[in-house]
């Protein structure tokens, strides 16, 4: 009995989400948001720094602020929300 499969072409898809600036990008987002917690625990490690502690919580919060817009413009990007 012969074999009548028939051959298809490879199915193309306009999917980017493999793109490496994606990955990069949320790497360095999800860093700067790691360092501003840690930013944020800096005068309960370091007791002299204690009179600083809301300059530490603004500069925190200011890098989880960053950090948090930047991973969300890059989610919608990879989603096709972006503008083109």
């Amino acid at each position: 009995m012969e074999n009548t499969t028939v051959e298809r072409p490879a199915k193309h898809t306009d999917n980017n989400a493999n793109r490496t600036e994606y990955y990069v990008s949320l790497t360095i987002a999800i860093v700067i948001g790691l360092i501003g917690v840690f930013i944020r625990f800096v005068p309960d490690v370091i007791t002299s720094l204690n009179q600083l502690g809301s300059v530490f919580s603004w500069i925190a919060n200011i890098a989880v602020l960053v950090a948090a817009f930047l991973a969300f413009k890059v989610v919608f990007a990879i989603l096709g929300f972006s503008k083109k």
